[in-house]
């Protein structure tokens, strides 16, 4: 089982059941505000870095689901300007396992190969978002 540094969003009902879930696969959290943490552009792009800019953002903020903010239409260094200055567009959770690695969201083959869900029950393929529509 992993120890896990589990950046969320304090108060996401869908952060909830992704801990309960992790928990129960017998993984240890260590959770952190995603909002509050003091972002700089390596300790960010740390996690980011891997994946196509469009992945970088949080699909239910405000700004992206009204039209706002176009991920796809963003270059790398726009994209990453605009995440240090609003945390709540940043895709979560984040998550860093002890040796370094790390995770962009929550789909759940990725998590099941990032650090084991151990799970025998029908879980969905994705767990992002928040619970009743939150942001």
């Amino acid at each position: 089982m992993a120890h896990i540094i589990f950046y969320e969003k304090p108060g996401c009902g869908g952060h909830a059941k992704q801990r309960a879930l992790l928990e129960a696969a017998g993984h240890t959290l260590e959770r952190r505000s995603l909002l509050d943490e003091p972002w700089t552009r390596a300790s960010l792009l740390a996690f980011l870095a891997p994946l196509p800019v469009a992945q970088w953002f949080n699909r239910a903020a405000p700004r992206v689901k009204g039209g706002e903010v176009v991920p796809e239409a963003l270059d790398a260094e726009s994209a990453l300007t605009l995440l240090l200055q609003e945390h709540l567009l940043i895709r979560r959770p984040l998550m860093q396992r002890p040796d370094g690695e790390k995770l962009v969201g929550f789909d759940t083959s990725a998590v099941e190969r990032f650090v084991g869900l151990n799970t025998a029950t029908n879980v969905p393929s994705s767990m992002e978002g928040c619970a009743a529509g939150k942001v």
